[in-house]
């Protein structure tokens, strides 16, 4: 008698979350620069007789290692150097906030600066960052009051995190020494995009066509984001510069062809991926093409992919010829404002509020009861609350388990550290340690706590307070409990604000692409930029539905359905690349281009979002 297998119930996907880790290569240059960074910014303040100002360069340096993220030196300075200027501004008014107002005010402070901050977040990733370190630090001064004045500790914040970038710009990235040093990490991101087309027009036709156009939209982005860094004249400044920017846009039309090719779902010869994986070699080691294969013109997608081989040949040799724009359009002021003040800026800024005022309030009353015993900081239950109640990382109730056992982890491995380490070297020992292992342990949220657990607790008490370990469980438990409550109940207006946002972003940035291409205007430059925000604003509220997904079923719910509509959405811009490359081929497009463009449409109609077609189609 044949018995069936018993089917075991799958994982709920918020617990699921909890165990995932980021994968890849242990960043090694970002790891040395962290174990330059904190424990000598402790030494420094204490060997001039300022151990307080060196715990709080110390804590610039962590903060600013935890945002320490590959790429390009240029783009270094904003992602690590607006966070830094936020966190001291927080230092600033958190300092003397705490010092000139009573419980009540101060609450009430730091509740609207919650506000603010979390608004500003919706903004983008480092505006993200920045709000973090706004709120951490401002609640560092509030709740950890020294002798020192709020300036000094601004600047000695300032310091730590400076001390950080300037290591980031410095320090060569071993085995990156092709060329120019100084643009390493801008080769690698557009080596990294030659690579991915290739692994598309490989997989073309596979079961992995869609994970491979994913990354390839990842590498784009990653490669717009290390080439568009802050600069202090408008244009390139070297040859070595120019020619990476020329071998970016020479990408673009290749990834243009690629995805037409994706779209088709027909096979392609092999050696079609072997030109732009010639092209990733070069890149990556500053040199010319050399032969590159033969072309396969059989198809409007592999002559475009043909075509662009050739012109990117071209561009190579000459190593100029890069447009002006194809880094994308600059966010003015009115763009931020309408990300901070639209639904998702709206419900993050009210919910960070809540919780950072609350957590306050209740920090201050657990202090004047004296329930901290001997010590006098209160700074943890806010400073913890803040990094639960941040969605970039990750859905809610996988936050909180990390951020638990994270700090359970860190407090017990920190005891026991404590106990047997001499002082004060063993600690700075400790914090060169933990260090240098904050930019690995980024990988996942509850590596990043135990490790940030252990260097906060170490510089406490490098700083003359006791050792309190079993107050900073108590004090985080306390927190997560206060979070997911929080994060549960009813505020003004559609939950699930931020997603919706961002679909509505995505549905805006396809509509204008389409009317682009259905327009045949003959500006490619345009297009390609065009593309870029499509792919890119699909990317974010892929990213922001899947971190809803994993929620708790009762957050869970407000965001169902929105995965059918960034499908139909991305189904809309795949044909929209496709029209592109064979209008450009033929100057006409085929009956299963326009009925494919009339069902993704419709699906989008009977989702709620209308993208009308133009009437020319």
């Amino acid at each position: 008698m044949n018995r069936s297998p018993v089917s075991r119930p799958a994982i709920p996907l918020w617990l699921a979350h909890a165990f995932r880790a980021q994968r890849g290569p242990v960043p090694w240059s970002a790891v040395c620069r962290g174990a330059l960074a904190a424990g000598p910014s402790l030494l420094a303040g204490m060997l001039v007789g300022q151990t307080a100002l060196g715990v709080l360069a110390a804590i610039g340096a962590m903060l600013a290692g935890i945002n320490d993220r590959p790429g390009s030196r240029r783009a270094s300075v904003h992602r690590l150097g607006v966070p830094a200027a936020a966190g001291a501004l927080g230092l600033l008014v958190g300092t003397y906030a705490g010092q000139g107002l009573a419980a009540v005010p101060l609450t009430l402070v730091l509740t609207a600066l919650g506000l603010v901050a979390g608004g500003v977040s919706a903004v983008g990733p480092v505006a993200s960052a920045a709000g973090t370190q706004l709120l951490v630090a401002a609640a560092v001064g509030a709740g950890m009051p020294t002798a020192e004045s709020g300036w000094q500790q601004a600047l000695a914040f300032l310091a730590g995190a400076g001390w950080l970038l300037v290591l980031r710009l410095a320090l060569p990235t071993p085995g990156s020494l092709a060329g120019d040093f100084r643009f390493d990490g801008e080769r690698q991101a557009v080596a990294d995009v030659y690579d991915a087309i290739a692994a598309l027009v490989a997989a073309v036709g596979g079961e992995h066509a869609t994970a491979r156009r994913a990354a390839l939209t990842a590498a784009l982005d990653h490669a717009q984001d290390a080439l568009a860094g802050p600069r202090l004249r408008r244009h390139t400044g070297s040859a070595a510069e120019r020619r990476l920017h020329a071998r970016f846009a020479a990408a673009l039309p290749l990834a243009e062809a690629a995805t037409a090719l994706y779209w088709a779902g027909e096979p392609v010869p092999a050696r079609a991926a072997e030109g732009p994986r010639r092209l990733a070699t070069a890149v990556r080691g500053d040199t010319g093409t050399g032969p590159l294969p033969a072309p396969h013109r059989s198809a409007p997608a592999l002559r475009a992919l043909d075509d662009a081989l050739l012109r990117a040949a071209d561009a190579f040799d000459r190593g100029d010829g890069a447009q002006r724009g194809l880094l994308g359009r600059r966010r003015d002021v009115r763009h931020a404002l309408r990300a901070a003040l639209g639904a998702g800026g709206r419900e993050y800024g009210l919910r960070v509020a809540l919780c950072f005022g609350a957590s306050v309030a209740i920090a201050q009353a657990l202090h004047h009861t004296r329930w901290y015993g001997s010590h006098a900081h209160w700074y943890w239950l806010p400073a913890t609350a803040v990094f639960l109640v941040k969605p970039d990382l990750g859905p809610l109730a996988s936050r909180v388990l990390c951020r638990a056992a994270g700090t359970v982890l860190g407090a017990l491995v920190f005891a026991g550290f404590a106990a047997l380490l001499p002082r004060p070297e063993g600690l700075i020992a400790l914090v060169t340690v933990c260090g240098a292992l904050v930019p690995a342990a980024t990988r996942h949220f509850a590596a990043l706590t135990a490790v940030v657990t252990v260097l906060v607790l170490a510089l406490v008490m490098a700083g003359g307070e006791p050792q309190a370990s079993v107050s900073r469980i108590g004090e985080t438990l306390l927190a997560c409990v206060l979070v997911l409550v929080v994060g549960h109940l009813p505020m003004p207006g559609q939950r699930g604000g931020g997603v919706r946002a961002r679909l509505t972003t995505a549905g805006r940035a396809a509509h204008a692409y389409l009317l682009h291409v259905l327009g045949e205007s003959g500006d490619r430059a345009e297009r390609w930029v065009l593309r870029r925000e499509a792919y890119r604003a699909l990317a974010e509220a892929r990213t922001a539905i899947a971190v809803a997904a994993a929620e708790l079923p009762a957050l869970a719910r407000h965001t169902e359905g929105t995965d059918a509509v960034a499908e139909a959405l991305e189904r809309l811009v795949d044909t929209t690349t496709a029209c592109a490359v064979h209008l450009d081929d033929t100057g006409r497009l085929t009956p299963r281009h326009l009925r494919q463009l009339r069902e993704a449409l419709g699906e989008l109609e009977r989702r709620g979002m209308r993208v009308p077609l133009p009437a020319a189609a």
